[in-house]
């Protein structure tokens, strides 16, 4: 199943409980604007290289249009379209003026070098400059970019357009970046994982953890659930799956990840490595979070997962068909539009710091990061409790709704 006619299946669902009909829901479902572009560089080598480039804007009903800027073999038309639509009900989940995006290039930034990478950045740059901007569509980084990538995107684009650093977000703090953006999708994954294990009744220091991928997202959460007492037993990255029965010794974990030459836990040997598909199919883990890939839990795999309560901390990482049977079996899922929400949350402070020409202290930034998430994950609780759906399905309703009532008032459905 491709990713956008899982994310409308799952939209579907909730439409249905809202009695949405057919022509609203393509009007809301289908993007305003697709774009794919050719992105040409010379390699270090002096030879050519050709890569596709792509932008997806959703819809901008809400707001400017806000979305990540992903460099990854797998990056299609498909995958951006299902990410840019993610993004809005993301954005309005959480209840940020914002529309949702998503752009990327199908490379692996490991096979380039840092000069190869600017130069690719760059030029993306030029072919799009002109489609975003910070009142129309403002990217940010995902995965296979960061702080750098969006450093050299925010001084191409303002050759064309002049100085605003409010064009892009996940900037370094030296740029006009947010401090704790870096921390902020991971810190909002521990800080919704916290909630939901109260709500269920579980105690933190009884309900062991699996994190798959151990990127910027699930390092971050790791530190956060360590240190609420969180037994972390197992982490993964491409290089296998990292194991110990009573826990891992997280911090020592992140200083191995540091000091990796390519922040990679191999070579680390204080676990039990295993496999890398290992991690999914764990007896006696109650909480796993999938922060690597989409499309990780699915049919064929789906009956080999044992956890309780699964945090979807990647974009899409169970498809419609397991998330069906985990429902069935009473496995409570925190959807990925709620879950991973702290990065747009924080990207949006640093939006509006930017804007405002004034910086806040990062205890502030995390102060309204939690307030923001927590309010959140109360309405989607409530809407779950009312309806008696799931949190993915309470969370799509709030979502849709949302962006519905925007585009009715504004006279465009």
């Amino acid at each position: 199943m491709k990713a956008f006619e899982a994310t409308r299946l799952f939209f579907n669902q909730a439409a249905d409980q809202l009695d949405l009909p057919e022509e609203l829901r393509e009007a809301l479902l289908m993007p305003d604007r697709e774009v794919q572009v050719q992105v040409t560089i010379r390699r270090d080598n002096g030879k050519l290289a050709n890569f596709v480039g792509f932008r997806v804007q959703h819809d901008h009903s809400r707001g400017p249009m806000k979305g990540g800027l992903r460099f990854h073999p797998e990056v299609d038309l498909d995958e951006t379209r299902a990410l840019a639509s993610l993004m809005t009900w993301k954005t309005a989940v959480v209840n940020l003026p914002y529309g949702g995006a998503k752009g990327g290039i199908g490379v692996n930034p490991r096979d380039l070098s840092v000069a190869e990478l600017e130069r690719l950045t760059r030029a993306f740059v030029d072919q799009i400059h002109d489609i975003v901007g910070p009142d129309t569509d403002i990217p940010a980084p995902d995965m296979g970019t960061d702080h750098q990538v969006m450093s050299w995107f925010r001084n191409q684009w303002e050759k064309y357009h002049g100085f605003h650093p409010a064009v892009i977000t996940g900037k370094p703090v030296e740029e006009y970046g947010a401090k704790g953006r870096e921390e902020a999708t991971g810190r909002g994954v521990g800080t919704l994982t916290v909630k939901l294990i109260k709500r269920l009744g579980m105690k933190a220091d009884q309900s062991k953890v699996a994190i798959q991928g151990f990127g910027n997202v699930g390092s971050h959460a790791a530190k956060f659930l360590h240190e609420a007492q969180f037994p972390i037993v197992a982490v993964s990255d491409i290089s296998g799956t990292y194991y110990a029965e009573n826990g891992l010794n997280i911090p020592e974990l992140l200083r191995h990840k540091i000091s990796h030459p390519q922040g990679l836990l191999e070579g680390y040997e204080h676990a039990e490595r295993l496999p890398l598909e290992a991690l999914l199919k764990l007896d006696h883990v109650d909480v796993l979070i999938p922060a690597a890939l989409g499309g990780v839990i699915h049919e064929d795999n789906v009956e080999s997962v044992h956890a309780k309560v699964i945090i979807e901390a990647a974009n899409g990482p169970v498809h419609p068909g397991a998330d069906t049977i985990l429902h069935e079996r009473g496995v409570t899922v925190l959807p990925d539009i709620l879950a991973n929400a702290g990065g747009v949350t924080v990207s949006y402070f640093e939006w509006v710091q930017n804007r405002q020409h004034y910086r806040w202290s990062l205890d502030r930034v995390r102060q309204e990061l939690d307030h923001t998430m927590n309010e959140a994950f109360e309405d989607v609780w409530q809407m779950a409790g009312q309806h008696n759906v799931s949190l993915r399905t309470a969370a799509y309703m709030i979502g849709i709704t949302r962006v519905k009532r925007a585009a009715e008032l504004a006279g465009l459905a």
